[in-house]
């Protein structure tokens, strides 16, 4: 399906000033060098997959947007002068610090660094529109594999959507009732910096091993350590988690999350949250407005459409579970991958107004040597410096018998 999904449109909404904009970041570490050739090969598949379209507007009323193939893409980037190993994450962040515009385009960038140690860092950069992480994941390991989705075809003509899409929604309100949400949620705090970030890298046998021990699952302690950082930089009370939770259906790679909440009290220990989780995951999924059809948010007009999705799924922390990576992504042709990490990045928040009510953002994926924590902070009176939030993850991490490797 090529049209955009009600997510789809959220971070559309999002991009083009009502919120927080948000691009998906994906970043790979080799030991040794990569060649600008493979590089450029990579780039080029990219280019001919789900990647390398963009938004269109219809001009029927009540038909939603459309993906179409796109051949406007910023040329990868791979300067000969290498940079200190110690500066890696400061190189990353500033890459995500870039303007893709899923409209207008380009709306992915690919960029590459020599490492001082000899090794190469590489990252990509796309729309939230475009994908979310599991989408990105299954993007590029169908890219590293030579085997580039098409774009899907443009089928059922805009009034055809505008009228199946009225007709859903028509039917969806018929006996439904609005309800308002008992949960209270966070304020949000405006943001006017870049987020302040670290990743580390946690043996994963370790890792599972400290989840067995608590009685819990791997996806809980993530919740928990995510929790017990938060803690640490003065939130108390009950901390509200937002998680996201992968309903796609079939292999597309478009957004396809929805979210659910879980309340975390200062004194529950990893199986109390992990209980708390497992009640969360059996509860409807979060739609917006609540108790109506998400997609009545499709047939608003732009501005009140960004109202009511306003804050959407945000909480005092996001922890998003990836998964494992699949074994596409563990090499980039001949190079074996040293290191891989994925998260959500917030470009622009110099440059514009905008308010989140999420202090944290925790990001995880796992291979079979390693389980890779992204840390995106976004309060600065909490989290001042990159040092401080190092600080208290060394710290938790330390407190469950763990130990991990900043990059």
């Amino acid at each position: 399906m090529n049209r955009l999904s009600v997510v789809d449109e959220m971070f559309l909404h999002r991009h083009k000033g009502g919120g927080l904009p948000s691009v998906m970041q994906g970043l790979w570490r080799t030991d040794d060098t990569v060649d600008a050739t493979l590089l450029l090969s990579l780039h080029d598949v990219l280019s001919e997959g789900p990647l390398g379209r963009r938004v269109v507007r219809s001009r029927v009323p009540g038909a939603r947007p459309r993906f179409e193939p796109s051949t406007h893409v910023y040329p990868l980037r791979y300067p000969p002068a290498p940079i200190d190993d110690a500066d890696l994450l400061a190189w990353a962040d500033e890459r995500a610090d870039v303007n893709v515009d899923p409209e207008l385009g380009p709306g992915w960038c690919l960029a590459a660094t020599h490492l001082k140690s000899g090794g190469t860092a590489v990252s990509l950069v796309c729309s939230h529109v475009l994908t979310d992480a599991r989408g990105f994941v299954a993007a590029v390991a169908d890219a590293l594999a030579d085997r580039p989705r098409r774009p899907e075809p443009h089928h059922a003509s805009d009034l055809r959507d505008a009228l199946q899409l009225i007709g859903r929604v028509g039917k969806g309100l018929r006996g439904v009732r609005y309800t308002r949400r008992t949960e209270t949620r966070p304020t949000p705090h405006p943001v006017h910096e870049r987020p302040r970030t670290a990743i580390v890298d946690v043996d994963a046998t370790a890792w599972t091993a400290a989840a067995t021990a608590a009685e819990s699952t791997p996806n809980s302690l993530l919740l928990a350590v995510s929790a017990g950082v938060a803690r640490r930089s003065g939130l108390k009370g009950p901390l509200s988690i937002s998680i996201p939770v992968d309903e796609r259906e079939g292999d597309t790679v478009s957004n396809g999350v929805a979210m659910v909440g879980v309340t975390v009290d200062e004194d529950d220990d990893v199986s109390a949250i992990h209980a708390k989780a497992l009640h969360s995951y059996r509860q409807p999924r979060e739609g917006a407005p609540h108790g109506i059809p998400a997609e009545i948010l499709q047939l608003m007009p732009d501005r009140l459409a960004a109202r009511a999705a306003r804050g959407a799924g945000e909480r005092d922390l996001l922890c998003s579970n990836i998964g494992r990576v699949p074994p596409e992504l563990a090499n980039l042709g001949p190079h074996r991958t040293a290191g891989l990490a994925m998260r959500a990045m917030h470009p622009g928040l110099e440059q514009r107004h905008a308010a989140t009510a999420t202090r944290l953002s925790v990001y995880s994926c796992h291979s079979a040597e390693r389980c890779t924590l992204s840390f995106v902070a976004l309060d600065d009176e909490r989290f001042p410096d990159a040092a401080t939030l190092r600080r208290y993850i060394d710290a938790e991490l330390a407190d469950r018998g763990l130990t991990g490797r900043h990059w």
